[in-house]
């Protein structure tokens, strides 16, 4: 089970609107409310997957559909990655004694490259995104005889993803928070957590209510808030995606009608965040509650202070946002992050 940080001093930090105004924080050097001032969102949770296994929330898929297809009697195991699958994948087939084949953008992170090669698996570079990758492994794999983990083309990943939903209903006491805000590439976790409430209602552990889900995308790989602001079924390719935040950067999601439905069902919504913002949310999550975030995590720290200011999410709700990954495998992006910040005098 991933820690549930109550972010208290980020929480502090961010203008929420209340009556009709935005209220302004002030807010110390620590992070602290200073004077009277003692709004912000008091609720707000940080799911710290940073702490999996292998580093992100990937392991909770990989380590379900790597055990399950071992059982199978699958030989050889290969699927396309933006970086953590295929870190996820590697470990655990190798922990499974099967070969494992990782294809994956020729620019994903360094760190995510050195952990399949180091756990003995066959990584293929290409030039261009995980829509490539998937594509090379779709045209090989009946013919070099590999089982596809790839998102989606198996059932297992969201069986482990969803143990997010229950992990998440057990650390609330056996409730679920108002919303939750999830980044989204693939959308895998945020489909499985819907797949866990739906289970838990059937179970009458919970009723019909759910918290409000909320895609956090790259301004530069938005497939689903374009569609959701087109008010679409379904997602279009994204042209030319490019973010700094590798496991945003799936121009094409094979969930894509599943996400959107599951947003209307829990009347959630979709919005972006620049990479400028990521980089500087993740030194405010860093500073001020010690964690070390991806920038697709600190992406949802933006997405949670536009929402908050509009009045969407408001100052009482009980409000989580996911780190999906460790900051330790992004060491490019938080390079970038340190050079662009404000030097103090």
């Amino acid at each position: 089970m991933t820690p549930l940080v109550h972010a208290q001093r980020l929480g502090a930090s961010i203008a929420t609107t209340e009556g009709g105004a935005t209220a302004k924080r002030s807010i110390s050097r620590t992070g602290e409310p200073t004077g009277n001032d003692k709004g912000g969102l008091r609720r707000l949770y940080i799911k710290d997957e940073g702490l999996n296994p292998t580093g992100s929330f990937k392991a909770r898929g990989m380590t379900a559909a790597v055990s399950r297809a071992k059982q199978l009697g699958a030989k050889a195991l290969a699927a396309p990655t933006a970086g953590n699958a295929g870190g996820a994948l590697a470990a655990y087939a190798a922990a499974a004694g099967l070969p494992a084949v990782i294809v994956m953008p020729a620019d994903t992170p360094a760190a995510n490259v050195m952990e399949c090669q180091a756990f003995g698996a066959k990584v293929v570079k290409l030039n261009g995104l995980i829509s490539d990758c998937g594509k090379y492994v779709a045209e090989r794999k009946d013919r070099e005889g590999w089982y596809d983990v790839s998102t989606l083309k198996e059932p297992y990943r969201i069986e482990g993803k969803k143990t997010m939903g229950y992990e998440l209903w057990e650390q609330f006491g056996g409730k679920l928070p108002d919303v939750i805000l999830y980044p989204t590439g693939g959308g895998v976790g945020l489909i499985g957590m819907c797949k866990a409430f739906d289970e838990m209602q059937e179970m009458v552990w919970i009723g019909a209510e759910r918290p409000r889900m909320v895609v956090v995308q790259a301004e530069g790989c938005a497939p689903i808030v374009r569609a959701w602001e087109g008010h679409k079924n379904s997602a279009e390719f994204f042209p030319n995606a490019a973010t700094i935040a590798s496991g945003l950067r799936v121009p094409g999601p094979l969930g894509d009608l599943m996400i959107l439905s599951m947003l209307r069902q829990t009347k959630g919504t979709a919005l972006t965040v620049s990479d400028e913002e990521m980089l500087e949310a993740g030194r405010e999550l860093a500073s001020m509650e010690g964690i070390f975030a991806a920038p697709e995590g600190a992406a949802t720290v933006s997405a949670t202070r536009k929402l908050a200011a509009s009045g969407w999410i408001k100052p009482e709700e009980t409000v989580v946002l996911f780190n999906t990954g460790t900051g330790y495998k992004y060491a490019e992006a938080w390079q970038r992050a340190l050079q662009s910040a404000p030097v103090e005098r």
